[in-house]
């Protein structure tokens, strides 16, 4: 379990931009499906989650959804391909690039832990 822990936390730690939020625009959405989540990030309809992958927190139309659904099929594969090269799960991957998204979040937007609900910072 501490191994397991402390590779958790040398990969939040090495893999740096590699999973950041700043590498996930490039490899992960159009610029279409980024602007449509940004805008329901601020109106509070679309959360991060701690699992590295966006939530619709309520409401939200078909191409919110869609727009979700882009970015989180782009976030998986490299979550996958983090993996691939880190020997991580790529589970591990999405939750260390979680707490990287958690501290860029703005205030008034949601947050959603593992097993948890919803919550705003």
């Amino acid at each position: 379990m501490i191994r397991k822990t402390m590779t958790v936390l040398a990969l939040a730690a090495s893999l740096g931009a590699a999973v950041s939020f700043v590498a996930l625009p490039a490899l992960a959405q159009s610029a279409a499906a980024k602007a449509a989540v940004d805008a329901g990030k601020a109106a509070g309809v679309v959360g991060e989650q701690a699992d590295g992958f966006l939530g619709v927190v309520s409401g939200g139309d078909a191409a919110l959804r869609a727009a979700v659904a882009e970015i989180n099929a782009g976030r998986a594969a490299v979550y996958k391909d983090t993996a691939a090269k880190t020997g991580v799960t790529a589970e591990a991957a999405g939750q260390a690039t979680a707490k990287q998204l958690y501290g860029r979040l703005a205030p008034g937007q949601y947050w959603k832990p593992l097993n948890g609900g919803w919550t705003k910072k």
